[in-house]
């Protein structure tokens, strides 16, 4: 919980890790090539006194984790986004069986993400279910760049990909989170484009879809999707620490999204580790829309704030939130079964 000038604001960080990105972890060049460039984002993207050196940066320890997220960081409840890369790194970048035997000893601190991939076929099928299984899955994070042998990517709405989110259907689990923006290095940018995401939306209205980083740097695509499929959220994870270096540049990403999207579908995420939610809670209390842009974006809210930094994650969740919050979210929406699942069915045959 953060306060400030008397106001509440309950946390839930959407988006955190707990990697492995240490040189003994890396398999080649490709995973020492992707951890750098993830230090690149910290370094260049976060204040002077919250910087850390590459070796902390690599991998942090428990202890490190539960002081930065809960005892510095003012969160309440943290959700971990697996991102195996098992291409690049010997035992898996940061897997759900990492997360999960952290989140462990922490039942009330930590929910635990899963993840699939549509190249792995009926055994990922399987794969998936031993895992919803295992840690009572919520939500997976996909990551369309990732390599597998000789392919670099997928798409959400390749014929396989339907037969998973169709799984997660019959599985309860209701939040789809897609790694769509940025790239990093030695992923394509275009197996990130968010174009896929408004296929499936439409195919899947049960399943919320949270684009991750928003879309980065293609947010009008993702602004015109999400503005027409009701389960499109996006998550502020990269796009937030922007507050820092570019204010006017988070300004307009943050008036982007709340005039097409509105503030019942946008998620706080720090993206933990590249950098810590206690600077990024604070600068997103304190930030306002600078005036000459406010005739166009207008003004946020103590409100909208707190419907971002927790309550909507909350909703999706199904987290419970003290009382007193004195804001009322919307329930979330029913729907109709899959439309278009049959197509991709007949495809397989």
């Amino acid at each position: 919980m953060y306060e400030k000038n008397g106001e509440r604001y309950f946390i839930v960080d959407g988006h955190i890790h707990y990697w492995d990105g240490t040189p003994a972890n890396q398999a080649n060049r490709y995973g020492e090539g992707f951890i750098n460039c993830f230090y690149d984002y910290h370094r260049n993207l976060s204040p002077d006194e919250v910087k850390w050196d590459l070796e902390h940066f690599q991998k942090q320890s428990e202890a490190d984790i539960i002081r930065d997220l809960f005892e510095e960081g003012y969160v309440d409840k943290a959700i971990f986004q697996p991102t195996y890369l098992t291409d690049f790194f010997v035992n898996g970048f940061n897997t759900t069986e990492q997360d999960g035997a952290l989140a462990e000893k922490h039942p009330d601190r930590f929910i635990v993400n899963g993840s699939w991939d549509p190249r792995d076929g009926e055994n990922g099928l399987e794969a998936l279910e031993r895992l919803a299984e295992r840690w009572q899955l919520k939500g997976v994070k996909l990551y369309t760049a990732e390599w597998k042998g000789d392919s670099k990517g997928w798409k959400l709405s390749d014929p396989w990909s339907y037969r998973y989110l169709e799984k997660c259907q019959e599985l309860g689990i209701r939040n789809v989170h897609v790694h769509k923006g940025p790239t990093i290095y030695p992923l394509n940018r275009d197996a990130f484009d968010v174009a896929d995401v408004d296929d499936v939306a439409s195919a899947f209205p049960e399943l919320n879809f949270i684009v991750e980083h928003v879309g980065l740097p293609r947010l009008e695509d993702f602004c015109w999707i999400a503005t027409q499929e009701p389960n499109v959220y996006g998550g502020l994870a990269v796009a937030l620490p922007f507050i820092h270096t570019r204010p006017r540049y988070f300004a307009q990403i943050i008036g982007e999204l709340l005039y097409w999207l509105n503030d019942d579908r946008i998620l706080f995420a720090s993206d933990y580790a590249i950098w810590t939610p206690k600077w990024l809670v604070e600068s997103f209390v304190d930030f306002q829309i600078p005036e000459d842009m406010q005739g166009e974006y207008g003004t946020l809210s103590t409100d909208v704030k707190r419907k971002i930094l927790g309550l909507n994650a909350a909703r999706l969740y199904g987290i419970e939130v003290p009382e007193g919050m004195g804001v009322t979210v919307p329930q979330q929406r029913e729907a109709g079964p899959a439309v278009g699942a049959e197509r991709n069915e007949a495809v397989l045959r």
